[in-house]
């Protein structure tokens, strides 16, 4: 793949993340926002002491959000493009519009839903302020670790199928994968931070909804970059126009 292909899907990576940026956004404000204010009504209801609010909340909750899911959905998209054109071709003879919901898919598995399912996002007034630096380096080391692990699988599969055939080679590397998670799983410190009397509904609402925004964001751009990939690589051939028949000039009698 020359520089020039990469160049233009890299545009088009970042195009296609500010597109899913603004469907995760619609989604973050209308099923995320009202579970935030609940939670923090919580905590202003059971703190001793009250801050001054640097930021209102109206601001937060609009252009700060805004702001913050665009630039995110920017950066996400540019960076899925170039693991895109790495791996394109190389995952299976897939058009490039099914290798970027593919790879869309599998790196929302990896990415997130593999870390969320052991270290789920919390509202405010979960978690405690002297364990935010544990917390979060918890969380990226299973990030991590998910990554790596579905690139060995990912690779132990494409080494299994020539003998065993795609199918079983497939079935094998998404049971070591689920093996190795497990047991990441186990060994990882388990973190229960929900404060005592917190809304059982807030938590459980505020994480779908945080699951509900990564869906909406990688399922975007899968379809969006997809269908401007496609267009790229696989442009449709220009439709060649009927040929106009001569005809005599016609004499009247």
């Amino acid at each position: 793949m020359n520089s020039a292909t990469v160049r233009n899907l890299l545009v088009r990576g970042m195009v296609a993340g500010l597109g899913a940026g603004l469907l995760a956004l619609i989604a973050a404000y209308f099923l995320g926002e009202p579970n935030v204010d609940s939670a923090i009504s919580f905590e202003e209801a059971h703190a001793h002491e009250h801050e001054v609010e640097l930021v209102s909340r109206t601001l937060q909750s609009t252009a700060g959000l805004a702001t913050g899911v665009l630039i995110y959905g920017v950066a996400f998209g540019g960076i899925a493009a170039l693991a895109y054109c790495f791996a394109l071709g190389r995952v299976g003879r897939f058009s490039p519009r099914a290798t970027a919901l593919l790879l869309s898919g599998c790196a929302l598995l990896a990415v997130y839903v593999v870390p969320f399912l052991k270290y789920p996002a919390n509202p405010p007034a979960v978690g405690n302020a002297d364990t935010i630096g544990k917390r979060t380096t918890l969380y990226f080391l299973m990030m991590l670790l998910s990554v790596l692990l579905a690139i060995a699988a990912t690779i132990l599969g494409k080494r299994l199928a020539p003998k065993f055939g795609t199918w079983y080679a497939t079935v094998a590397a998404v049971a070591a994968f689920a093996v190795a998670i497990g047991l990441a799983y186990a060994f990882l410190p388990v973190i229960n931070e929900v404060p005592g009397g917190f809304p059982a509904t807030v938590l459980w609402r505020f994480r779908l909804s945080a699951l509900a925004m990564q869906l909406t964001l990688w399922g975007g751009f899968g379809l969006i970059f997809g269908e401007l990939a496609e267009r790229l690589l696989n442009p449709r051939p220009a439709k060649a126009e009927a040929p106009v028949r001569w005809r005599p000039p016609r004499t009247d009698p």
